[in-house]
């Protein structure tokens, strides 16, 4: 299993389009340097009304979805 962190802090209103299907995947950048997309779906449960901010675990297997949990 391969776990990649990174922090995100985006409005409510920026997330919207994702929100509502209109954008489909979510673009990330890790701490180690590393470009990481994946559905924007699964940010859904950390929406609050002022937008999702923290710092995340992405963990993947053989570069599939696995979970995403919020640290901080």
């Amino acid at each position: 299993m391969q776990r990649f962190y990174f922090f995100i802090n985006i409005t409510a209103y920026e997330f919207l389009p994702y929100y509502q299907g209109r954008v489909k995947d979510i673009v990330v950048t890790s701490e180690q340097g590393q470009r990481i997309q994946f559905p924007a779906m699964h940010l859904r449960s950390y929406l609050t009304p002022t937008g999702i901010m923290g710092r995340f675990c992405l963990e993947t297997e053989n570069k599939k979805f696995v979970s995403l949990k919020k640290l901080t």
